[in-house]
């Protein structure tokens, strides 16, 4: 595999992808704050996008981040990835993912994500200006366009059940012919000032007041069901508003009951968070539903700063211009992610590497099985994204600090580093 990551610590090393791409994520910076964009992808890499769209449209994937919106296309005909571009003159471009140097565990946890979305989501903290929601961005750009049924607002699948909308199942039952159209993957932003009504949907009062019909409007929820969920400074979030995100993503449905109105809808995306630890700390009982935590911290590399700078001035000035140097190289990691997703349902864990990621969580003080269960997930999708499909004792150490720093036991007459308490165990189970 060749290297697309820069250098991670021990428990979550860097993996690789293609060789040019190595010479790009070194010397490319990951800007500050970076536009977004959409964009379609060239013929070449649409060949298999049926594979990842099987995953990530049965299975979205939403991030806490930023707070703003994001246009939607409507496209026909084929599906295909995005990324290789071409941009119109109505769309805006997204910073390369190929050309964002460092922040290592946050793009290895938001791949083995969109690989696997059962793994749970991830959260993002670290300082400000670091390329969060500029890589979190960049992802998206990189997923296969999904099939959704026309002028549904739940962006229902024509085809699986669990992702139906009850409208569209009842039109699957009386034996009708639904009209579909590809679109990209969606990505909703939510804002810290959104009420519950506003995420979770409440009753129309349009419809109310001038039909004089109950009729139930849709929240974000509904909006990021197959796609990406970003809410930036999850930390200052209300938490019942947490909870109300993280019981969606664990179960795939948004439930409604209110004003009169009994709702239940598909709800399926991968929930990843991002804010400043310094701005305020989540409950333990809520840092533990995400399946992953990266920690994200300032370049110290004078010469990386610099090129940042002046890789973030060049997208400004010529955002089409810089997407087209590194076109080549998102199309091979796009390709690498759809062939990975694929691969996934073929990956198996050896019983005795699975008693040892169980050994490693209990001598963790890890309460519950969910760390047992993330680690082996993400072992598989990092063991797939490798191309391989036997998950070795090096797969597990490479993502088991992302997966159980949050989950550790808070101590406060122990100064021991997480990171490092986890290396020692690791040490002991695998010697």
């Amino acid at each position: 595999m060749s290297q697309w990551l820069s250098s991670m610590p021990s428990a979550a090393p860097a993996f690789a992808l293609a060789p040019r791409a190595v010479a790009s994520a070194r010397a490319a910076p990951a800007p500050v704050a970076a536009p977004r964009v959409q964009a379609d992808v060239a013929p070449e890499t649409r060949g298999g996008a049926g594979a990842v769209s099987a995953v990530v449209a049965g299975c979205g994937v939403a991030v806490v981040a930023g707070r703003r919106g994001r246009r939607q296309r409507r496209h026909g005909g084929q599906v295909h990835c995005r990324a290789v571009a071409t941009e119109t003159e109505t769309e805006r471009p997204v910073y390369p993912f190929s050309a964002i140097v460092g922040q290592a565990e946050m793009k290895l946890s938001l791949i083995l994500n969109v690989i696997d979305p059962k793994i749970g989501g991830c959260m993002i903290l670290g300082d400000r200006g670091t390329g969060k929601t500029t890589t979190i961005r960049a992802v998206t750009d990189l997923l296969p366009q999904i099939e959704c049924v026309q002028d549904d607002l739940y962006n229902s699948s024509p085809s699986d059940q669990d992702l139906m909308s009850k409208e569209v199942r009842m039109k699957v039952a009386m034996g009708e012919k639904l009209e579909t159209y590809f679109k990209t993957v969606p990505m909703v932003d939510l804002p810290l000032g959104a009420t519950e009504d506003r995420v979770c949907g409440t009753i129309d009062i349009e419809k109310a007041l001038t039909e004089g019909v109950k009729a139930f409007e849709p929240g974000l929820l509904a909006r990021a069901n197959r796609g990406i969920l970003y809410v930036d400074e999850v930390n200052l979030l209300d938490d019942h508003l947490v909870d109300v995100l993280l019981d969606s993503a664990a179960s795939g449905r948004n439930t409604v009951e209110r004003e009169g109105i009994s709702m239940s809808h598909p709800a399926r995306f991968i929930l990843i968070g991002s804010g400043n630890p310094e701005e305020g700390e989540l409950r333990p009982q809520l840092m533990d539903r995400f399946g992953m935590h990266a920690l994200i911290r300032t370049e110290r590399d004078p010469d990386l700063r610099v090129r940042i700078v002046q890789w973030t001035r060049e997208f400004a000035e010529d955002p089409a211009g810089f997407r087209a140097r590194f076109a080549e190289d998102n199309k091979v990691f796009a390709k690498q992610i759809v062939e990975a997703t694929a691969r996934l349902q073929d990956v198996s864990v050896d019983p005795v590497i699975s008693r040892q990621i169980s050994e490693i969580c209990f001598n963790c003080g890890v309460e519950g099985i969910r760390g047992d269960l993330v680690v082996k997930r993400a072992a598989r999708a990092y063991c797939s994204f490798d191309g391989r499909t036997e998950v070795t004792v090096e797969d597990v150490k490479k993502v088991v600090t992302l997966c159980l720093r949050h989950r550790l036991p808070s101590d406060v007459m122990d100064s021991t580093n997480p990171d490092d308490r986890i290396a020692e165990v690791v040490e002991e189970v695998f010697g």
